[in-house]
C-alpha cells in the first residue's frame, strides 16, 4: 500500500516537469516569432500594411418578379455594370488625368456619368438660377456677382487642373464637384455611372492601370417588361428618400430602391431579398489585389397576381379607344371625357382578371428617379395619370344602383316581382315634383312597370317609390351587404371607401337630411359615392347569386426556397401594411327568385329592341346581363353639367363566370361605355369583336334614338323647389 503510494507521487512528478518544459519551449518560440514580426520583418510589415487596403462592398440582392396568372413576368430584374471610385494616395494631377480618361471611355461607348455641376462652357452659362444660384455661389465660397467664366476657373485652380482645354476641364470638374458634395474615401465609393456596356467594362479591366481606384459592380435593375400595361397595378420602385432612409436605414442603403406606389409598395418586404456584401483588397494606387464574396445576397420573392396579362392588353386599349370616340363625338354627341377605369373580376372567387385606369404612366420613368420634366407632365395632367380611377376615386353610381333598391324592396317586402307601379310622370310627395325622364320628354309616364321591366326602362319612377316605402336605413343596409360603401380589402394602396346615402352620412358633410333625400338615393344619387372596383364587387355578387366575396388581385407569393405563402399569412400581411380594419358584411339573406327577376331585367337591357344597350350586342352571339347608367357630378368651370358614363354587365348570362364595369368620366351616356364591355367580353369568350357597324339611314337612325330614349332615365337636371329634376 505504502508503495503504491511512492508510485502515484512519483508519476505526478514526472507529468510536472514536461508541462513545464513544454511551457518554456512554447514561450520560447512566440519570443523568437514576435521578435521576427517586430524586429527583422517589421518594416517590410508595416510597409505592406500602408500600401493596402481593405474595402467591403455590397452585393445588392435581386428584386423579385411581378407575374401575370399564366406565369408571364411584368416586371422582373436584369442586371447592369455600374462604375465606382474610390480615394486613393495618388497625386492631384493623376487624379485628373484618370478621371478624365474614365470620363473618355464611358462617352467611347455612349454612358452616362454623374454630373451636377451648375456651369456649362461655349458659352459659359448657368444652369441654375435665382435663390437656389445665390445659395450655390456663397456655399463655394464664389462672390454674388460672380459670372459662369469666373465660377468654371475658380473650381479649375481649386482642383489644380492643369489641363488648358474647356472642354476637358469641364468632364474634370463634374467629377471632382460630385466627389466634393458626394465625399468618398478608402472605404467608401463613388458611383461614377450606373449603366455602363459590355465593351467598356472590358476596357476597364483589360486597362486598369490607368483607371486608379475604380471598381465594376453588378447591379440588380428594374425592368418593367410590359411598358406601361397595367402601370397603376404595378406601382413602381425607385431610390429611397431621405424620410423613407431615415425610418428605414436598419434594412436600407441611401442608394437602394424602394417601392414607392402599387404591388411594388405594398409587397416591398417580400419583393426586396438580403443583400450580401463582398470583401475587396486594393493597394493604395487603386489596383485591386484580390476579392471575395463574405455574405450572398439572397433574391427578393415573386409576387403572382390574379391578372390575365392578355385581358389586360384588351381591357386597356378597349378602354381608351371609347375615351377617344366619346370626346371626338363618335357617338353622334361630343362630350369632355378624358378619363375613366375599367375592372373585370371573377364572379365566384373575386379575382379580379384585369383592371385598367387611364390615363396611364410609364414606370420606368421612376427607376433611378423621374426627371423634373417628367414629373411636371404627370403633376400637370388635369386627367391625373398617376391616380388608379378604378379603386381610389368613388363616384355617384346612378342608375347601376337600382338593383340595389330593387333587391331591397324585394327582400323587405315593400314591393313584389308581380306588382306593378304606375309611372304617371311626375311622382308628388312631400310637397315637391321628381318628374321622369320620359315625362321631361314626351310628357307622360312608362305606366305599369313591375321591377323587371322597372329595369329594363331605367324607371326612376319605379325606384322612387320604392325608395320612399322602405325608407334609407333598408336601403343602405343592402348597399352595404353588396360591399358598397366598405373597403372591399383589395391589396392595393389608398382605396377609397365612398361612402353610402345616410342621414348620418349627410350631416358629415354637411347635407340637411329630408325624405326627398331618400328618394334621390334610390336611383344612385345624392351622397351614394362608390369606386368601379366595389361597383363590380357588386355586379358579381349579383351575378353569382347574392354570394358574399373576398376580392384579391395577388394569387401567391413564391419564396427563393420554392414554397408560397399562405393565404392567411399574405392576408395578414396586407392588412398591417394597408392599416386594414374589414368590416363585418351584413348578414341578410338573398332569394334567387327575388334576385331572378332583376337579373331578367338586366338581360332585356341588352337583347330586347328597347334595351339601352341592345344596339351595341345585338349581334353579339351570347346572353349578356346589364344596365346602363349616367351620373351627375356637378358642373365644369364653364358650368356646364358633369356627368359620368357608367356600364355594367356580366355573362353568360345562365352561367356567370366575369362581370365587367366601366366607367367614363364625363362620358355623357352609358350606353356608349357598353362597348367596351363588349370588346373585353368578346375577347374572354372568344367572340367576334368587331365594331358593330350601324345603318345611319334616317329610318334606322330614329329608330335608334327610340331605341335609347326610350329606355334612358338618366338625364336630369336640377329645377326649382317646386318643380325637382334629379339626374340618375
Amino acid at each position: 500500500m505504502k508503495k503504491n503510494r511512492i508510485i502515484k507521487k512519483s508519476n505526478i512528478k514526472l507529468r510536472y516537469n514536461i508541462l513545464t518544459v513544454i511551457t518554456y519551449l512554447v514561450g520560447i518560440v512566440l519570443i523568437i516569432q514576435l521578435f521576427n514580426l517586430q524586429i527583422v520583418h517589421g518594416a517590410e510589415y508595416r510597409e505592406e500594411s500602408n500600401t493596402r487596403l481593405t474595402r467591403e462592398t455590397k452585393l445588392e440582392a435581386a428584386r423579385g418578379a411581378i407575374l401575370d396568372r399564366t406565369g408571364e413576368e411584368l416586371v422582373t430584374t436584369n442586371t447592369r455594370f455600374g462604375l465606382e471610385l474610390y480615394k486613393t494616395k495618388i497625386e492631384e494631377n493623376e487624379l485628373n488625368n484618370s478621371i478624365l480618361n474614365i470620363i473618355n471611355v464611358l462617352e467611347k461607348y455612349e454612358a452616362e456619368y454623374v454630373d451636377s455641376f451648375p456651369v456649362n462652357v461655349d458659352p459659359f452659362e448657368y444652369t441654375i438660377e435665382g435663390e437656389e444660384l445665390a445659395k450655390w455661389k456663397k456655399n463655394n465660397k464664389l462672390d454674388e456677382n460672380a459670372t459662369p467664366e469666373e465660377a468654371f476657373y475658380h473650381f479649375k485652380d481649386r482642383y489644380e487642373i492643369q489641363n488648358s482645354d474647356i472642354y476637358e476641364v469641364r468632364k474634370i470638374i463634374a467629377i471632382r464637384y460630385e466627389i466634393t458634395i458626394s465625399g468618398y474615401s478608402s472605404t467608401r465609393a463613388l458611383k461614377i455611372s450606373k449603366n455602363i456596356p459590355r465593351e467598356a467594362v472590358a476596357e476597364f479591366t483589360e486597362s486598369g492601370d490607368k483607371f486608379p481606384g475604380i471598381n465594376i459592380v453588378v447591379e440588380p435593375v428594374r425592368e418593367y417588361t410590359s411598358g406601361m400595361l397595367a402601370s397603376h397595378i404595378l406601382g413602381y420602385a425607385s431610390k429611397i428618400s431621405a424620410e423613407e432612409y431615415k425610418e428605414k436605414s436598419d434594412r436600407y442603403s441611401q442608394n437602394d430602391i424602394i417601392g414607392k406606389n402599387g404591388i411594388e409598395y405594398v409587397f416591398e418586404d417580400y419583393l426586396k431579398g438580403q443583400n450580401g456584401t463582398k470583401q475587396i483588397d486594393m493597394a493604395v494606387d487603386g489596383t485591386i489585389t484580390s476579392e471575395y464574396t463574405s455574405k450572398e445576397a439572397i433574391a427578393g420573392c415573386d409576387v403572382v397576381l390574379t391578372l390575365d396579362s392578355n385581358l389586360q392588353r384588351i381591357t386597356e386599349q378597349a378602354l381608351e379607344n371609347n375615351i377617344k370616340k366619346i370626346a371626338s363625338g363618335g357617338f353622334g354627341k361630343t362630350y369632355p371625357a378624358n378619363a375613366g377605369s375599367c375592372v373585370v373580376m371573377n364572379v365566384n372567387t373575386g379575382e379580379v382578371l384585369a383592371m385598367a385606369s387611364y390615363p396611364n404612366y410609364n414606370p420606368a420613368d421612376f427607376i433611378g428617379g423621374i426627371s423634373n420634366e417628367n414629373w411636371a407632365r404627370y403633376r400637370d395632367d388635369s386627367a391625373k395619370p398617376l391616380m388608379n380611377k378604378a379603386i381610389q376615386n368613388a363616384y355617384a353610381p346612378g342608375s347601376i344602383f337600382k338593383m340595389v333598391t330593387a333587391i331591397a324592396g324585394l327582400e323587405s317586402g315593400v314591393i313584389t316581382r308581380t306588382e306593378q307601379i304606375n309611372d304617371t310622370g311626375e311622382y308628388k310627395k312631400y310637397g315637391l315634383k321628381w318628374p321622369c325622364w320620359y315625362y321631361t320628354d314626351y310628357h307622360r309616364g312608362h305606366g305599369f312597370l313591375n321591377v323587371s321591366g322597372a329595369i329594363e326602362k331605367s324607371c326612376n319612377y319605379f325606384f322612387y317609390e320604392t325608395g320612399d316605402r322602405m325608407g334609407i336605413e333598408t336601403l343602405a343596409k343592402y348597399a352595404r351587404y353588396f360591399g358598397l360603401g366598405v373597403k372591399t380589402g383589395i391589396e392595393l394602396p389608398s382605396e377609397a371607401k365612398g361612402a353610402v346615402a345616410t342621414p348620418e352620412y349627410a350631416a358629415k358633410v354637411g347635407v340637411d337630411w329630408t325624405k326627398g333625400q331618400t328618394i334621390n338615393a334610390a336611383i344612385g344619387q345624392g351622397q351614394n359615392a362608390f369606386s368601379p372596383l366595389q361597383m363590380t364587387k357588386y355586379i358579381s355578387m349579383l351575378a353569382n347569386g347574392g354570394k358574399p366575396i373576398d376580392v384579391s388581385i395577388v394569387k401567391t407569393i413564391r419564396k427563393p426556397d420554392g414554397t408560397e405563402a399562405s393565404k392567411e399569412e399574405i392576408e395578414n400581411y396586407v392588412n398591417a401594411k394597408l392599416g386594414l380594419n374589414q368590416e363585418e358584411p351584413e348578414n341578410l339573406t338573398i332569394h334567387q327568385e327575388n334576385l331572378n327577376a332583376i337579373l331578367q331585367g338586366m338581360k332585356s337591357v341588352t337583347s330586347d329592341t328597347t334595351g339601352t344597350a341592345y344596339v351595341r350586342f345585338k349581334d353579339f352571339g351570347i346572353d349578356v346581363g346589364g344596365k346602363t347608367g349616367s351620373a351627375e357630378a356637378g358642373k365644369d368651370k364653364n358650368e356646364k353639367d358633369i356627368v359620368h358614363a357608367w356600364f355594367a354587365g356580366f355573362a353568360p348570362f345562365d352561367k356567370p363566370e366575369i362581370a365587367v364595369v366601366v366607367m367614363v368620366e364625363n362620358g355623357g351616356h352609358g350606353n356608349y361605355t357598353a362597348e367596351v364591355v363588349r370588346d373585353i367580353m368578346g375577347e374572354y369568350f372568344g367572340m367576334n369583336t368587331q365594331d358593330i357597324q350601324e345603318d345611319m339611314s334616317a329610318t334606322s337612325y330614329l329608330q335608334s334614338l327610340r331605341w335609347f330614349w326610350e329606355s334612358k332615365s338618366d338625364d336630369f337636371g336640377v329645377g326649382d323647389k317646386n318643380h325637382l329634376k334629379f339626374k340618375s
